[in-house]
């Protein structure tokens, strides 16, 4: 046996090397940086070849190609005398009886490479790891001595647990390790260990408030080096503190007409008494409820008060539950609905923003807009005077006195150019037809305009905890069909993983589709059909009739405006949908 300095490029490859199959690449890729930072540490094994003047590769066959490929030009090698059996029984016995390094031998090679005035960024370059790994293999190895010492019998945590333990202080686990120490032989409870040690973080990216208030609070953050290396994994145990912090911000930006609340015993924000929760775009006289969740994150939610009731005790006919109240709220009194009282008010909103998404923004042929506009008026929440004989004033909301204005000129008459009577025609129609269920629901003519114009197209992802928590069992399993989501034995299990999967599909109940039933809108038809043969006032001179004694309803209507019509909204709905103004 020798030692001497090759070429590596003129070595031969065994022909019965036991290992065959071909190394992974990111194996290859550590041995490739650890030759470029120490060189080869263990020189391969070689011996001459029979009957030629070359040399063959005993051991060493990846160390030989890795050091090629990094360019070294020699290398050392260890010359021994070829065996009977060209040295299959040495490179079997070379492969199989060493034993890998023990995780926790890693961790304190590590730290011993660190005393040697080895960096961190130095000892990742040689082994070929991130950085991070090398730190959190030293964190690992400020575990407790006892417990790796055990560990290192092949004992081992899981990395959940391994987390937990290590971002203990030594103290703790040394109270945690003498309650639950194993009895020679045996194996140690970790779940009992790491449960022991366990506390309440509250992370940083969790947090709104700034600098100044986590200073003033005594908020210190430490690294989580197990966590996801593209988020921000700093956090404190000091839950109380963090909890402050954010109280005192919420105080501190507060919105007008917005207040601060608790959860309820399901984690749902305990809104005011009565208070109805709005779950699409907020309105301008919509409240604001601010909380914390579980998380310690903060959250708001939308909400509007109940009208006072009329002075005469008179129900709205046309409020839901009313006469012509929304027809999915006729639901069995004793059998749980697939879809709660909740999901339809959620539904409601978002129908309404969809609807009035698509007014703004989808494209709608002239005939089409006319025919909408017919249809607003048939709304049930549409309340208008019309001018018959029975009738001698005229009576319209300001906001729609807002967009009629646009289509008068200097003159007094109307004057207007057609993209501009297609914006107000738009504006309009958004401000008449509502699918929400209160009083402004239109009825089943919002669900035949929506589905129209193809507002099912901007209704938002259902798919969410709060939406999917307001449909039965039946409905939920229903939700799986086609995905590749089983039901499972318990709602809440199936509710999470539909939540998981719908984060990357868009999700749409059925029951929050426009189209009206077919048995609702043969009724609507037959029973307004009825109606209409029985009108009094239909005009007797062709199909548009005749217009007597039209006045000057125009220069009326410009007289009687005055600052009150102004609109008084927060938001323009001209710049809120996106609809350019002429």
């Amino acid at each position: 046996m020798q030692l001497m300095k090759v070429d590596p490029r003129a070595l031969k490859d065994n022909p019965d090397n036991t290992r065959q199959s071909k190394s992974t690449p990111q194996a290859d890729a550590l041995l490739l940086a650890t030759i470029k930072a120490v060189g080869i540490i263990q020189p391969p094994v070689i011996f001459a070849e029979a009957g030629g003047n070359g040399y063959v590769i005993e051991a060493g066959h990846r160390r030989t190609r890795m050091a090629i490929a990094a360019g070294i030009e020699e290398i050392d090698v260890i010359v021994v005398e070829a065996a009977n059996d060209n040295g299959a029984m040495r490179s079997m016995i070379e492969n199989i009886a060493r034993e890998p390094l023990n995780p926790v031998d890693q961790w304190r090679g590590i730290e011993r490479l660190v005393a040697l005035c080895w960096t961190e960024e130095a000892i990742a370059i040689a082994l070929a790891l991130p950085v991070r790994q090398i730190r959190k293999l030293r964190l690992l190895a400020n575990v407790l001595p006892a417990m790796l010492d055990h560990m290192a019998k092949g004992d081992m945590p899981n990395e959940q647990q391994l987390r937990t333990i290590s971002a203990a202080s030594l103290d703790e686990q040394k109270e945690v390790w003498k309650a639950h120490k194993p009895k020679k032989g045996d194996t140690a409870s970790w779940w009992a260990i790491a449960n022991g040690l366990t506390k309440t973080r509250m992370f940083a990216r969790d947090a709104s408030f700034g600098d100044d208030l986590r200073q003033a609070y005594g908020i210190e953050w430490a690294e989580d080096l197990f966590g996801p290396a593209d988020e921000d994994n700093r956090y404190t145990t000091n839950v109380e503190a963090f909890l402050g912090a954010q109280q005192e911000w919420m105080s501190s930006n507060l919105p007008r007409k917005g207040s601060i609340v608790e959860l309820n015993n399901w984690g749902q924000p305990q809104l005011p008494p009565k208070a109805e929760r709005v779950y699409g775009k907020p309105g301008k006289g919509d409240c604001t409820a601010m909380y914390l969740d579980r998380e310690g994150k903060v959250q708001s939610a939308h909400f509007r008060m109940p009208e006072a009731k009329k002075a005469n005790g008179k129900a709205d006919p046309t409020a839901p539950g009313g006469e012509d109240g929304n027809e999915a709220i006729d639901v069995a009194a004793k059998t749980r609905p697939d879809v709660t009282r909740n999901g339809l008010d959620m539904i409601g909103d978002f129908r309404t923003d969809a609807l009035h998404e698509a007014l703004a923004r989808a494209p709608i042929e002239d005939d089409i807009l006319m025919a909408l506009l017919v249809l607003a008026f048939a709304g049930q929440n549409v309340s208008v005077d019309s001018g018959s004989e029975t009738s001698n004033h005229l009576y319209g909301s300001r906001r729609f006195a807002r967009h009629a204005v646009r289509l008068i000129g200097e003159s007094g008459k109307l004057e207007f150019a057609t993209d501009t009577l297609r914006v107000v025609a738009r504006l309009t129609l958004i401000d008449a037809l509502s699918a929400r269920t209160n009083r402004t629901d239109s009825g089943i003519v919002a669900r035949i305009a929506g589905d129209a114009i193809g507002a099912d197209t901007y209704l938002p992802n259902m798919g969410t905890e709060q939406f999917l928590a307001c449909l039965s069992r039946t409905a939920l399993e229903a939700s799986c069909g086609g995905r590749s989501v089983a039901p499972r034995p318990r709602v809440r299990d199936t509710r999470a993983a539909l939540v998981e999967h719908f984060k990357e599909e868009r999700f749409v109940h059925p029951s929050g589709l426009f189209a009206p039933h077919d048995v609702k809108l043969g009724e609507w038809l037959a029973k307004n059909m009825e109606q209409g043969g029985e009108d009094d006032d239909a005009p007797a001179d062709g199909p548009m009739g005749s217009i007597e004694d039209g006045g000057n309803a125009a220069d009326t209507g410009l007289e009687e405006l005055d600052e009150a019509d102004a609109d008084t909204s927060t938001e323009d709905p001209d710049t809120a949908y996106g609809i350019a103004a002429e």
